[in-house]
């Protein structure tokens, strides 16, 4: 039902769950059919516009609906299989993507029919993404793209990409930029997997030779890549950094798990440090709760960079505190067996890996040197960082 304001409340969408089930039994439907029809409903994200899988609904009304599904045991879309798509590509599309590209892209990318990566760093480029120098040349109505990519999580099960490549050399860095999606399966895509710490390869490096992107897979315009891709940054940190747990959720719940199955590993010092870190994890959980109140009103900001700096520093702490309790134990890795994973998962996996994956913690999504100079300049409003190349040509750019 509609609340005094006549406005849709709680119950009316958990109720708009209900009837939908009744007409869509998840045991007759196959699972992208599924989810399909609950996109078709304005059932998969209740905040995107109506017609895009949503209703124009606040955020915070989002978890009743996916609470609603999975007590009935309705399939998902399987979001860690696809963070970058949801978390990075999807808002990216609805700020800057035409009509068409909503509706050509959003309702596969929401079942997880397609699958996406990012296409952003480079071996020459990292931190520094605004001196890419992937290069992107215009042939009529399309595109011809050449360089390499590097630490690019899922590129092998991704159908499709987000690219920002250079267009306009004559220009100073962050102005010669343009936004593209790509299709991985277009001839001159190669995947090429990179080993890490764990054994694992959920990272690739990606080699792009003349690939041909239509000037319709252009998202914003020419020139205006700096501005899309920061949007996108932004939802990546706040993805990365304020996603929605419960107390003692992550892992921490491992830590305190731990801790509490097995008292002969105790001792004071571990005990005060425990106490600390599960402090300070529960303010940077309640911090993420304000982020994503504040969300609610529009795209996100420079705030995010913060939640996703804590969260990188804090999971390296609570691991290493991990590996320190479990004593002699904690030397011991499970399995080093070179696998390509959907992604990073910290489920269901000892306290080696879970030490070890969290290393990257501070490199991915930005670094968390780059993410204190944002926050200083940005945030703080302290005085910019000195940069002597803000307004040079990049052909003249020493490389």
């Amino acid at each position: 039902m509609l609340n005094a304001a006549g406005e849709v409340s709680a119950s009316d969408l958990r109720d708009q769950v209900r009837d939908f089930l009744q007409s869509h039994d998840p045991a007759q439907l196959s699972r992208a059919d599924f989810l399909r029809a609950r996109f078709d409903a304005g059932l998969a994200w209740v905040h995107y516009p109506s017609g895009l899988g949503g209703q124009g609904l606040p955020r915070t009304m989002q978890p009743v609906v996916d609470q609603a599904f999975a007590a009935a045991g309705a399939p998902s879309n399987r979001p860690e299989r696809n963070t970058i798509g949801l978390g990075m590509a999807a808002p990216t599309i609805l700020a800057f993507g035409t009509a068409e590209q909503k509706e050509r892209w959003l309702r596969p990318l929401w079942t997880g029919e397609n699958v996406w990566c990012q296409l952003f760093s480079e071996p020459g480029a990292g931190s520094d993404l605004a001196g890419l120098a992937t290069r992107a040349v215009r042939d009529g109505d399309e595109w011809v793209v050449n360089g390499q990519k590097v630490w690019t999580s899922s590129a092998h099960i991704a159908q499709r990409a987000i690219l920002v490549a250079r267009t306009d050399p004559s220009l100073p860095k962050h102005q010669g930029l343009s936004y593209f999606a790509v299709d991985m399966s277009a001839p001159g895509v190669e995947v090429r997997p990179l080993r890490q710490a764990t054994g694992e390869a959920e990272f690739n490096e990606v080699f792009l030779t003349d690939v041909r992107i239509p000037d319709a897979d252009r998202i914003g315009e020419v020139g205006q890549g700096w501005a899309v891709s920061n949007a996108t940054l932004m939802n990546e940190r706040v993805s990365i950094g304020g996603g929605a747990v419960p107390r003692e959720g992550g892992t921490i719940g491992n830590a305190t798990r731990t801790w509490r199955e097995h008292p002969e590993l105790r001792t004071p010092g571990l005990h005060e440090r425990l106490l600390r870190l599960w402090t300070e994890t529960e303010v940077s959980r309640l911090a993420g709760i304000r982020l994503r109140q504040q969300l609610a009103a529009g795209q996100p900001g420079p705030e995010g960079s913060a939640s996703k700096l804590v969260f990188a520093r804090l999971n390296q702490d609570v691991t290493e505190f991990e590996v320190e309790l479990a004593g002699a134990d904690g030397l011991r890795y499970a399995d080093w067996s070179m696998r390509r994973p959907d992604g990073a998962s910290y489920a269901n996996r000892d306290a080696g890996y879970r030490f070890l994956r969290s290393k990257g913690n501070s490199i991915e999504g930005g670094t968390s040197e780059i993410l204190r100079n944002i926050i200083a300049e940005r945030v703080l409003g302290l005085p910019l960082e000195l940069r002597v190349d803000r307004d040079v040509p990049w052909k003249d750019l020493p490389r």
